[in-house]
């Protein structure tokens, strides 16, 4: 049986979808209710949901795995779930990174190279562990992010649900190198692998000093 999940994950898959789901324009906020009848994200279910996923990740709580598991499957039924799985990885990685205390992050951003490397990895790989509950390694110059059990692989056809994943390793990656990198899924459960497999060049990232 899968295990609970960090509720941070969770959390960020009903964040994408408030955000996506509340409106831009300012004129549309005079149609409020009429919006929340027609958009999940505007809806005081997905509210609820938000302070208790909120609420568990300040008290340290877990996340029954089939019960996270459901968001993904409902964010890939929408017409916008590659836009709403590529933001919750976005925002899962932004709201893990500054949960990583100040006087670190601004060393990694500020020694050198040879020193910041290994410390942004071993950021990365106790994010791996105790946020996504699987593994993080270098190898050469890649970094390989290992899932078991991932939370949106069953979401959507074709790995659709996989670019939370892509997208949180390359946002980590910008924030605490401040270079973009570019992500592989190369290997995926959802096509028969044991599990979920990402890579990343790391030898061409230069960390930037600020």
């Amino acid at each position: 049986m899968p295990q609970p999940v960090h509720a941070r994950i969770p959390l960020s898959l009903l964040e994408a979808i408030r955000r996506i789901d509340t409106p831009a324009d300012e004129a549309e906020t005079e149609y409020v209710q009429e919006l929340r009848n027609k958009r999940l994200g505007l809806s005081d279910t997905v509210y609820e949901q938000i302070r208790r996923y909120s609420d568990a990740v300040k008290r340290g709580h877990q996340i029954p795995f089939a019960e996270a598991s459901a968001l993904g499957t409902l964010i890939g039924r929408r017409t916008d779930a590659d836009a709403l799985f590529e933001s919750a990885g976005s925002i899962f990685a932004k709201d893990v990174y500054e949960s990583i205390s100040s006087p670190v992050r601004a060393v990694i951003r500020s020694v050198p190279g040879m020193l910041a490397r290994p410390l942004a990895v071993r950021q990365l790989e106790t994010i791996a562990v105790r946020y996504l509950g699987g593994t993080l390694h270098r190898t050469g110059g890649f970094l390989t992010l290992q899932i078991p059990e991932s939370v949106t692989v069953a979401g959507a056809p074709r790995s659709g649900g996989c670019v939370f994943y892509e997208s949180a390793l390359r946002e980590l990656l910008r924030l605490l190198v401040g270079s973009s990198a570019h992500v592989d899924h190369v290997q995926c459960s959802q096509s028969g692998a044991g599990k979920c497999e990402w890579r990343a060049e790391w030898r061409h990232l230069t960390p930037q000093r600020t």
